[in-house]
C-alpha cells in the first residue's frame, strides 16, 4: 500500500507530526518484488523503518519511507535442547519475546518489554539486562533493493556490535529484512546477574522465565515512559565503551560510577549516572526535557519539534563531556 503525503506522527515514538511524501506498507516479500518494479523504487532518499522507535525526524521527509509488516511465528526445527524459531520482520518484538516465554523457549526473556518490531531487532542488536539478540540471532533472511535477490545472513555475516550491525552501517538501506531466525533455548540457564535483577525476580517466587519476563516488564515500567503518553525513544544515548585504564582513572575519581566489563580491553560507563551528575536528570526546556525517573530517556512534553529534541541532546553531550572528557553517541537515529 502506498500512501502519499502522511503525517508520520503514528509512526515515531516521539509523535513528531512531520510528513513524508510517500510511505509503502509492505506485507510479504512478493509485494517488495512489486514495488522494486514500480516507478517509486526510483524515489529517494529511501528510509526503512520498523515501529519508528528509535528515529528522530527533524523536518518532513522529502523521500520514501518503507514499512515491512510481514507477520507470522512458527517453530522451524525443534531439537533436544534448543528450537529454531522465526518471525516476521513487522511483528512487535515484545509479542515474539511473550510467545517464546510462553512455549517455555529461553534466551530473550531478558529483553522484554523493550519496543520495536522483528526486523529492527536485528538491525540495531537490541540488548538489556546482560543480553543481547545477537547471541540468540540464527540468520536473517533479507532482499536486496537494488536486483530484488533474496539473500540469507548468517549471524557472522550480519557484523553485530554494540547496538548496531551491518544493516546499521554498510548494507543500510540496501536491503529489507523480511524474517529473522532465532536460536532458543529449552533448558535456560538464567542471566539474573544484571543490576538487581534477580531480586525483583524472587519478589514473584520461583525462578521461571515467566517470573523473570514480568520482572523485567515491572522493572522498565518503573523506569521507562511510555510512549503512548509521553513521547520518547527509548534511551537516547548509548552507554560510552572506554579502554580499562580510562575506567580505572574514571573510578578512582568517582567510585560510585557504574562500569560493566565490555570485552577484555574495555569498560562500559554508565551513560545515564554520567548525565545525572551533570544535573540534567528530571530538567526540561521547554517541550522537551529529561525524564524524572531515568536520565537516559528524552521525552517530548507534548509540543517540542525534533530540532527542539535535538538540540537538548548536544547540549548534554557537550556537558558530560566538559565535565567527565567523555562523548556521548546518540542511540537514537537523526532523520535530517
Amino acid at each position: 500500500m502506498i500512501i502519499h503525503n502522511i503525517s508520520l506522527k503514528s509512526y515515531n515514538t516521539f509523535g513528531l507530526d512531520y510528513r513524508s511524501d510517500y510511505l509503502v506498507r509492505i506485507k510479504s516479500e512478493s509485494e517488495v518484488l512489486q514495488f522494486l518494479d514500480s516507478d517509486f523504487s526510483r524515489i529517494s532518499p529511501l528510509l526503512i523503518v520498523g515501529a519508528g522507535s528509535n528515529l528522530l525526524f527533524i523536518n518532513n521527509y522529502h523521500g520514501i519511507i518503507l514499512k515491512p509488516e510481514m507477520s507470522g511465528i512458527s517453530v522451524e526445527e525443534d531439537l533436544s535442547d534448543y528450537v529454531i524459531a522465526s518471525a516476521g520482520a513487522g511483528v512487535i518484538w515484545d509479542d515474539f519475546v511473550k510467545w517464546a516465554v510462553t512455549n517455555g523457549f529461553g534466551g530473550i526473556e531478558n529483553l522484554s518489554w523493550i519496543p520495536g518490531t522483528i526486523g529492527a531487532s536485528a538491525v540495531q542488536n537490541i540488548g538489556a539486562y546482560g543480553e543481547e539478540v545477537k547471541d540468540y540471532i540464527e540468520k536473517v533472511r533479507a532482499i536486496s533493493l537494488e536486483n530484488g535477490m533474496i539473500k540469507i545472513f548468517n549471524n557472522t555475516e550480519c557484523q553485530f556490535g554494540y547496538r548496531t550491525s551491518i544493516f546499521k552501517n554498510e548494507l543500510k538501506g540496501k536491503f529489507i529484512i523480511t524474517k529473522v531466525f532465532y536460536r532458543l533455548q529449552k533448558n535456560r540457564k538464567f542471566n539474573l546477574s544484571y543490576g538487581r535483577l534477580e531480586e525483583e525476580v524472587k519478589k514473584s517466587g520461583e525462578i521461571t522465565l515467566s517470573n523473570v519476563r514480568e520482572a523485567v516488564i515491572r522493572v522498565r515500567k518503573q523506569k521507562l515512559p511510555d510512549p503512548n503518553y509521553l513521547g520518547n525513544a527509548g534511551s537516547f544515548f548509548r552507554n560510552p565503551v572506554v579502554d580499562i585504564k580510562t575506567s580505572e582513572i574514571l573510578k578512582k575519581e568517582y567510585p560510585d560510577v557504574p562500569v560493566y566489563r565490555h570485552d577484555e580491553k574495555s569498560m562500559k560507563v554508565s551513560a545515564a549516572w554520567l548525565i545525572e551528575q551533570c544535573g540534567w536528570k528530571g530538567k526540561r526546556i521547554d517541550n522537551a526535557g529529561v525524564y524524572e525517573k531515568h536520565s537516559l530517556i528524552i521525552v517530548n512534553y507534548g509540543n517540542a519539534t525534533g530540532k527542539d529534541i535535538l538540540e537538548l541532546s548536544t547540549i548534554i553531550q557537550k556537558s558530560v563531556f566538559e565535565k567527565f572528557g567523555i562523548m556521548l553517541e546518540r542511540e537514537v537515529e537523526v532523520i535530517e
